[in-house]
């Protein structure tokens, strides 16, 4: 589905000088990346790495012209364009594909969402499903990575949206998830709000790679959506979020631009200013007369 065409295409050797990795992706597919899963692992305790979420292939083209190590694509089968245009706007940056939880039914089904996103450029895939479906993708040989700590889509289970892991029996459930994660197979984990010092003790107590949002600075990867770092949303953003922009200020400033535009086309319309002189073609006079002669007759 992404360059299908480049498929035979071998990297050249310098890629290294860019600093990116030469890759054969899941379909067989040349290319190049800024980490592979082995490279992000090898960076674990070494250094903290940035990681957003994209929704626009401006904001993937950005983020990776910034530097950004690592990106989240939110990723429907049934509609892949969004992220394969992602995936095209960012094609050296590592990126995992976030499918819906009810999207797995099965671990049958697991695999052909899993397959369908490594067809649409997926990297790695990450996911809310159980520990079971995970093993099955993680047994395909398809990189996969969890979530714990507070997951919005259950939520039910840990009383809302709040902070979960403050007292004992939630820090040692949230402990025991991520183990278990660990044993299907995953490579990575995203954390989502729980305390900062219980991340950091976690963190160093599993081998997988540990994105945080919302939990401090413990993690191997700091996570933030892009519309929380590029203030493009309504308020109020979540409390972990910081914003570093104000998008949504200048898109309200850009559409009252168009809408001046507009009133004042229809202004110099209405005024008879537009079209002006500048703006027209004319006829020799003795052309005009002809032709009204000619069609009079």
């Amino acid at each position: 589905m992404v360059n299908d065409q480049q498929k035979g295409v071998v990297p050249a050797r310098t890629a290294h000088e860019q600093g990116l990795t030469r890759i054969v992706d899941a379909m067989g597919r040349y290319g190049t990346r800024n980490y592979t899963v082995k490279g992000l692992r090898d960076q674990k305790g070494q250094r903290v790495l940035v990681e957003t979420l994209a929704f626009t292939p401006d904001e993937a083209a950005a983020a990776e012209t910034a530097g950004i190590d690592t990106m989240k694509v939110r990723f429907d089968p049934q509609r892949p364009d969004l992220a394969v245009a992602l995936r095209q706007a960012a094609p050296h940056t590592f990126m995992s594909y976030a499918v819906q939880m009810s999207l797995a039914t099965s671990e049958e089904t697991a695999l052909k969402v899993a397959f369908a996103a490594m067809d649409a450029g997926a990297d790695s895939l990450m996911c809310q499903w159980s520990p079971r479906f995970i093993s099955a993708v993680a047994e395909a040989g398809i990189p996969i990575q969890g979530h714990a700590g507070l997951v919005p889509r259950k939520s039910t289970w840990t009383g809302g949206l709040r902070a979960v892991g403050k007292t004992f029996d939630e820090a040692m459930w949230v402990f025991q998830e991520i183990q278990a994660l660990e044993a299907a197979g995953a490579w990575g984990v995203e954390i989502e709000v729980i305390p900062a010092a219980l991340l950091t003790e976690i963190s160093a107590r599993t081998t997988l790679i540990t994105s945080s949002i919302g939990a401090g600075g413990g993690g191997d990867i700091q996570f933030l959506f892009a519309q929380d770092i590029l203030g493009d949303g309504e308020a109020p953003f979540p409390r972990h979020s910081k914003q570093y922009r104000d998008m949504k200020k200048l898109r309200e400033a850009l559409q009252a631009e168009r809408v001046g535009g507009f009133e004042d086309f229809i202004a110099d319309v209405k005024a008879g200013t537009f079209p002006a002189q500048n703006h027209i073609v004319n006829i020799d006079d003795d052309v005009l007369r002809a032709f009204i002669d000619a069609a009079n007759d």
